[in-house]
């Protein structure tokens, strides 16, 4: 069986999604990050922390879908 991931970055938080080859959800995992206010009107964010999201959330997908 074949699965598709996708990664949504968002605003204030990462998503993974894992659908199988039936379009049904079959994991998901999703983990906020800092919003960085550096003055007013800017929103700033992390990278590392973006990454370091991103890896948790596959990680945690993949674990909730049993792959």
């Amino acid at each position: 069986m074949g699965y598709i991931g996708a990664l949504d970055q968002g605003t204030s938080s990462t998503r993974f999604i894992i659908f199988d080859s039936q379009g049904s959800i079959v994991g998901q995992h999703q983990r906020e990050h800092r919003q960085i206010l550096p003055q007013s009107g800017w929103v700033e964010h992390d990278a590392a922390e973006i990454w370091q999201r991103t890896q948790e959330v596959i990680e945690g997908a993949l674990a909730v879908a049993k792959i």
